[in-house]
């Protein structure tokens, strides 16, 4: 459970709403840092959707193009401890706005980009915004709504990432079809200079009580609760992009389903990622711990059921809105586990969190590849079951504790 002291200690000064009725403004606030989530995920994952016409457009290979995908999660994951301990005792409020600047001069770099070059600029801009987007962004919820209400308003800035994946990357992508890859980013950079204008009217003023030192990030390595926060996060993360790097030829090639079944089961994963999200935060305002063991087991469990059906479309159905909605419910579950092992260091943890999360996709990715080339796409689900039941027994180890 989330006490008023731990949620008064994450934002480093208590909450200016103590009362169990939280304003409409304070509500308005969490929106605009969720459009904010929204905005960042769907700018890091358009050039997914736009890889082939970017690559033409550019005059470089696909293979060099994917470069645009890599450099803001290498950059993301330096950023993040590198931002909170520059930061300092900045105001927080000013901290976010600077990050949807560095949004805003991404997309814009990149409608306009000459070459590869600027475009990599661009995207190391993005990186940095994406790497000191996570890390504040879910602290500085504690400034806005009481602590009751914290996990939950976590659990609405997260959710930003399922709309992304759910409407925001597929918009892109038609776009991108019907109009070419430079109007999706000038379209992108539209939508970042409106997230800009809303912080800015409705983004309260949100100092530290104290800055974050370097020495700050060593803390989480000294506290149980937060180690195991982290020990959770590399083997779920790392589990879980083992196999959902190879979601899309699994159900085309393993089930034997259409193209257009595919895409509807991939929007059918997003939207039961959304609905995870809120059941996340629900249970996590209860038990951070309980609802991240409720994700692995859910985890563990689908990917096995994927690694050994025959496939069809109720199997595609089955492991589409079970594990979308087992997904859903890590981020929220993680973070504010995290941030409730260390209240005297939140935003410390919360680099630390996001760095994991970066290291964890990159090496789940690269070990659930090399299964792929050399056994087929079950044995990446299977790998990503078993890293799930690892974490399950952290998480369960934690819970007796």
């Amino acid at each position: 459970m989330v006490s008023a002291d731990t949620t008064a200690g994450l934002a480093g000064t208590a909450p200016a709403q103590t009362s169990s009725a939280v304003r409409a403004s304070a509500w308005l606030a969490v929106a605009s840092i969720a459009v904010g989530s929204f905005s960042t995920v769907t700018t890091e994952f358009l050039p997914i959707g736009l890889l082939p016409t970017i690559a033409d457009g550019l005059g470089v290979s696909q293979g060099l193009a994917g470069l645009m995908v890599t450099m803001p999660g290498v950059v993301a994951a330096l950023a993040g401890p590198a931002l909170i301990v520059a930061s300092g005792r900045l105001d927080r409020r000013s901290v976010l706005i600077a990050l949807t600047v560095m949004l805003l001069i991404s997309n814009v770099l990149a409608a306009l980009a000459p070459n590869f070059a600027t475009m990599l600029v661009a995207r190391v801009f993005l990186g940095l915004s994406v790497g000191g987007f996570w890390t504040f962004a879910p602290g500085a919820t504690a400034f806005l709504v009481p602590p009751a209400q914290q996990a939950r308003a976590i659990s609405y800035v997260l959710a930003g990432v399922s709309v992304a994946t759910v409407a925001g990357v597929p918009a892109g992508s038609l776009l991108g079809n019907l109009a070419g890859w430079r109007a999706v980013f000038g379209v992108a950079a539209v939508l970042s200079a409106v997230v800009l204008a809303v912080q800015v009217w409705l983004l309260p003023s949100m100092p530290p009580a104290r800055a974050t030192q370097a020495r700050d990030l060593l803390k989480p390595f000294a506290n149980r609760g937060a180690r195991n926060a982290l020990l959770v996060t590399l083997f779920m993360i790392a589990g879980h992009f083992a196999a959902y790097t190879y979601l899309t030829p699994l159900l085309g090639q393993t089930f034997g389903l259409s193209a257009e079944v595919v895409t509807g089961l991939l929007l059918v994963y997003g939207a039961s990622g959304f609905f995870g999200t809120f059941v996340g935060g629900r249970v996590a305002t209860r038990s951070a711990q309980g609802a991240a063991l409720l994700a692995a087991v859910l985890v563990s469990a689908v990917l096995l059921f994927a690694a050994l059906t025959s496939g069809g479309l109720v199997a595609g159905v089955v492991v589409a809105f079970v594990w979308g909605s087992a997904f859903g419910i890590i981020p929220v579950a993680l973070t504010t586990w995290m941030q409730t092992s260390l209240p005297e260091a939140p935003e410390a943890g919360q680099a630390l969190l996001v760095t994991g999360f970066q290291v964890a996709i990159a090496s789940g990715a690269l070990f659930g590849g090399r299964l792929v080339d050399g056994l087929g796409i079950p044995s990446a689900m299977v790998l990503g079951s078993v890293l799930a039941v690892v974490a399950a027994a952290v998480i369960a180890a934690a819970l007796r504790r």
